[in-house]
């Protein structure tokens, strides 16, 4: 439906990765990682199944780009910079923040990928979904395509139906497991699986279940699927030295995690794996949704160290 020599270079390679931890054999479970490799670091996991229809409406709609809606640190902006700028396409953001600091490393890295950048204060970018607002933007930018935060819309979750997260190397998985921030992902999972799904929320967002709802088509609304909130901890973006040791354990394992997503998310897996919430024999599939570009910023912040950068983006050997 989208080729071009620009957009080969995006499309992700799907990689699946057996973990082993004496956690999995004590408890005789299974673990799948899977992975979605690209030639352009910041539109790899789940990111570019999550624009690639948003791009097709581009297109479609003779466009210019995207406009869209990201944290100071967010995956989901560079990975719109990043893709927009390899398509020859405009990219526009509002950030939450009172003032735009282009000293960190995420702005700095989507302002040098052309995107034009506005700071939005926390109250007002409350309204990101307000109908009033988002049509006071798009009178705003009227040649640019609105895109939600984090890219959780039908269109992304569309995309994200299109990956099969069930069929391990060695077998069907009896659960898959992602990070829940925006939705989009889940709804995805949901849509293409028919076999239980389970968000991690990393943020604290009552609404989420609601907004995961929205996305499902008709035929999946009576699938089983749930969000557990257990693991949000301090919230969206904290986590604690237990946590920041449990992504380091990971990275001796050749894994390689942040703390804000798929990290924690695997972290909640273990320990739900220890409390003896899966069956023995269970074959668990773990989406790996990328983001490791956040971990420049978390360093930025003082919140890990030049080693941990090192260690945990797999730059230097476990």
């Amino acid at each position: 439906m989208l080729y071009s020599p620009e957009i080969q270079l995006i499309s992700p390679k799907q990689r699946w990765q057996r973990l082993s931890h004496p956690l999995l054999v004590q408890h005789r479970i299974q673990l799948w990682v899977c992975h979605l490799d690209t030639l352009v670091p910041e539109v790899s996991g789940n990111k570019w199944l999550k624009l690639k229809y948003h791009v097709q409406q581009v297109m479609q709609q003779n466009c210019s780009g995207i406009l869209t809606f990201g944290g100071a640190f967010s995956n989901h902006l560079c990975a719109v910079a990043a893709c927009c700028r390899l398509l020859g396409l405009q990219s526009a953001a509002y950030v939450r923040a009172d003032d735009l600091d282009m000293a960190n490393p995420t702005l700095a890295f989507c302002q040098q990928a052309g995107m034009q950048l506005y700071a939005l204060d926390r109250t007002s970018y409350r309204q990101r979904d307000n109908p009033d607002f988002i049509q006071q933007l798009q009178e705003k930018h009227k040649t640019l395509l609105m895109v939600p935060e984090g890219g959780s819309s039908d269109a992304g979750a569309s995309g994200i139906a299109e990956l099969n997260l069930a069929t391990t190397p060695e077998g069907d998985a009896d659960i898959i497991i992602c990070p829940t921030a925006s939705g989009g992902t889940l709804a995805g999972v949901i849509n293409r699986h028919d076999c239980a799904a389970l968000g991690i929320a990393v943020v604290k967002d009552t609404s989420l279940p609601q907004r995961v709802s929205q996305l499902l088509t008709p035929e999946s609304r009576t699938k089983h699927w749930q969000i557990n909130t257990n693991f949000v901890g301090k919230g969206y973006g904290k986590f604690d030295e237990a946590l920041l040791s449990f992504c380091r354990e990971m990275a001796q394992h050749q894994l390689h995690v942040e703390p804000i997503y798929t990290g924690k998310t695997l972290a909640a897996v273990f320990s739900l794996i220890a409390s003896g919430d899966f069956p023995e024999n269970s074959r668990l599939s773990v989406f790996h949704t990328g983001g490791l570009q956040g971990l420049k910023g978390l360093y930025y912040r003082g919140l890990i160290t030049v080693s941990d950068l090192a260690l945990l983006s797999g730059s230097v050997a476990g």
